[in-house]
């Protein structure tokens, strides 16, 4: 049984990175090549030159929206809330902050001029806020008045709409996210250019990233952990893509954890992609054997979390333990600003 414990490391605080590499490509790259047991270092501008022609690199293009909201209790309290996802065109389920989450509803929450909530609806760890605006006017001021909702641990002193065009990938498309596929921060549009040059296939899947990707593992046996389910969308014509590819021995690189679970969940036993909308909560840990990925592009992440349980899975528990004392080591940055790894 593998426990929570087994997934817990030491961090010295200044590898956090606080702010973007610049440009954005420049940040440092591990690359660890699982079957010859060798790790280079390198610059992530260079990780087309690990890529091969007919390879196929998936991109996750959901948006981050402003979801960091902030308002005042009646009584003039603060209240900090996280949006995670829409459930109705006035109604949110959010994270809440500075309030007890007790079975207490009808708390109403003033955000600006225009904009006030009241809780409706309290859950084990989120509360659904029904808004007094819907539909396009509340996107709006949703978009006026929210921050980019950076993890805590960043602490930079940027200028918030700096931090903001930072913790979005360059190929964004589609709003949904409540936190940003990391791993795809690292990608300009010129390194896009150079890996299509090289005769690597682009294509983009959709994860709107919620609760079930950052929310804390508490279970001791990390098996009895239940993710929240996220939303994603992987057309026809991406799958008959990754399928042909895959039918041809190219291989299948997913940019970060979130196009990893896509790809995964989607995978049949015969190892076919099927085109779905839908929600995921697929939880990867080791002992997963991958059906589709080939190759994995990530960040380093935080301890015992799912995303460095993925990746254990992924590389082996034993090869991801070495490499993150390596990387504390050769002073790599962690998380989302962080450096990259590229697993072969």
């Amino acid at each position: 049984m593998l426990k929570l414990q087994d997934f817990d490391f030491n961090l010295p605080q200044n590898l956090i990175a606080q702010e973007q590499a610049s440009p954005r490509d420049a940040c440092r790259l591990m690359v660890v090549d699982r079957n010859k047991k060798v790790i280079k270092h390198d610059k992530f501008y260079n990780i087309y030159k690990y890529l091969e022609p007919g390879d196929v690199l998936v991109l996750n293009n959901s948006k981050v929206i402003p979801a960091r909201l902030w308002g005042k209790k009646i009584s003039g309290g603060k209240v900090e809330i996280l949006l995670l996802r829409q459930v109705g065109k006035d109604c949110w389920e959010c994270l809440v902050g500075s309030v007890p989450l007790t079975k207490q509803t009808d708390l109403e929450i003033f955000f600006s001029k225009k904009l006030r909530g009241t809780i409706i609806e309290r859950k084990t760890d989120t509360a659904v806020i029904k808004f007094n605006l819907l539909g396009e006017k509340l996107t709006k001021e949703i978009f006026r008045i929210g921050e980019a909702p950076t993890p805590p641990y960043i602490k930079s002193k940027s200028e918030k709409l700096k931090v903001k065009s930072w913790y979005q990938t360059v190929y964004a498309k589609y709003f949904g996210s409540v936190a940003a596929p990391t791993a795809g921060m690292h990608f300009t549009k010129r390194l896009l250019q150079k890996i299509e040059k090289r005769g690597v296939k682009i294509e983009y899947i959709t994860l709107h990233v919620g609760l079930g990707t950052f929310q804390p593992v508490k279970e001791e046996d990390i098996a009895k952990h239940k993710m929240h389910s996220e939303f994603f969308e992987l057309n026809e014509k991406t799958a008959d893509a990754l399928n042909k590819a895959k039918k041809s021995g190219k291989k299948i690189v997913a940019c970060g954890t979130t196009s990893t679970r896509v790809l995964e969940c989607l995978t049949d036993k015969n190892g076919v992609i099927k085109p779905k909308n839908g929600s995921t909560d697929i939880f990867i840990y080791p002992g997963y054997k991958f059906k589709f990925v080939d190759h994995l592009i990530t960040n380093f992440h935080t301890p015992k979390s799912t995303l460095l349980m993925l990746v254990s899975a992924f590389a082996d528990k034993k090869t991801i333990d070495n490499t993150y004392k390596l990387a504390i080591k050769k002073k790599y940055h962690f998380y989302s600003f962080g450096d990259a790894m590229l697993i072969l």
